[in-house]
């Protein structure tokens, strides 16, 4: 197996990035990630994820930064995309969840090969009911997931991971 694959080298290099420039994101861009999260595994294939952008100018976003105590990365942010479960297609709540997982990670591995920073906010969905009102959506139907957040990064970010044999419940066989 070649540790040079593309892929495997994004899945490496691709960090939380929460510091962005002034240079704005494009539709174009932002279409690729929301294409990118649409092309997610989900169970039955049953896509329950939708998707709301909300750009800079849009009052939503003051709004939306009301919502979350990293309100400085949202007001920083120049695209924002909310990520919910449409509940009215859901079926086996852990399996969609897990969906969404995939989608989202989707969406920010393919911002980082646009070379755009990105970051998934989770801390937001404690105040799930506060989202859902400042973006006109009824929780009836919409489960808030995350907002992640996009930009030019300002700087590389950083992190590093645990060796995998610190992971492993038990060594890998030969």
């Amino acid at each position: 197996m070649s540790l040079d694959n593309p892929v495997l080298a994004a899945l490496r290099e691709r960090r939380s990035v929460r510091k962005y420039t002034d240079e704005p994101v494009t539709r174009d861009e932002v279409a690729a990630i929301l294409e990118a999260g649409r092309w997610a595994p989900s169970g039955l294939n049953n896509q329950p994820w939708r998707f709301l952008a909300v750009m800079p100018g849009d009052p939503r976003c003051e709004s939306l930064a009301g919502c979350t105590k990293y309100g400085a990365i949202v007001r920083s942010a120049k695209a924002l995309v909310a990520v919910f479960l449409d509940r009215r297609v859901m079926y086996h709540e852990m399996k969609d969840h897990q969906g969404a997982g995939a989608c989202l990670q989707n969406m920010l591995l393919a911002a980082h090969s646009l070379g755009l920073g990105g970051v998934w906010l989770g801390e937001i969905v404690n105040q799930s009911a506060q989202v859902l009102g400042v973006l006109g959506l009824d929780s009836a139907d919409y489960a808030l997931m995350a907002v992640l957040a996009f930009g030019r990064p300002a700087h590389p970010g950083a992190s590093s991971r645990k060796p995998l044999d610190e992971l492993l419940l038990e060594p890998l066989a030969d």
